[in-house]
């Protein structure tokens, strides 16, 4: 695919280098006010490519997900109980947890020790909640994506990268019904 032929769409901001974006399955370009973004997608053509082809693995992969049916309160003592649980293992404290939607990540975790978690993940696998769990807690020993982190990760998922997969067509799944109105993910049980 070439360059001309990358559908984007460009937010020019006040930031010093240029970030491309595909969190939510559209191409974002973020660049520093006035710079080309045609030359930026050409530069990057091999990366997006590479992308928009997981998405599409993974929008393939979503049609064969199961959405689970879980209560508010027992979403969030699943979570509790994942928390306090990897905590111990990891020997960090965890501060507090917050729920709610999210737009474009599946949780987050501060430098204080409190996680969000969005509450779509409520619709995902016990297993896969423990991992995402996991990850975010694991952030409270190595901040970035390294092999540090990814070592932390594998000690209780060595299958990390199906994991992070399944994340991301469970991620198009749950989009594309939220996007779509779906009553039965928009009912606020979570």
């Amino acid at each position: 695919m070439e360059a001309e032929d990358i559908d984007y769409k460009v937010s020019y901001r006040d930031v010093k280098y240029p970030r491309l974006e595909l969190k939510t399955g559209n191409l974002l370009l973020v660049l520093p006010h006035g710079q080309d973004p045609s030359k930026i997608a050409e530069k990057h053509r091999d990366w997006i490519n590479q992308k928009t082809e997981l998405i599409r693995t993974s929008l393939k992969d979503s049609m064969s997900k199961k959405i689970f049916e879980r209560e508010d309160r027992e979403f969030k003592d699943v979570v509790r109980l994942f928390a306090e649980k990897i905590s111990q293992e990891l020997d960090v404290g965890v501060n507090r947890i917050y729920f709610r939607r999210m737009k474009s990540k599946w949780a987050s975790c501060s430098s204080k020790g409190n996680l969000t978690i969005n509450t779509l993940l409520g619709y995902l696998p016990e297993e896969l909640i423990e991992y995402v769990v996991l990850h975010e807690i694991a952030h409270l020993i190595e901040r970035r994506h390294n092999d540090r982190f990814w070592r932390i990760i594998s000690t209780k998922f060595g299958e990390y990268q199906t994991m992070e997969k399944d994340l991301f067509a469970y991620w198009f799944l749950i989009r594309d019904r939220v996007d779509s109105g779906r009553s039965d993910l928009l009912m606020g049980t979570h």
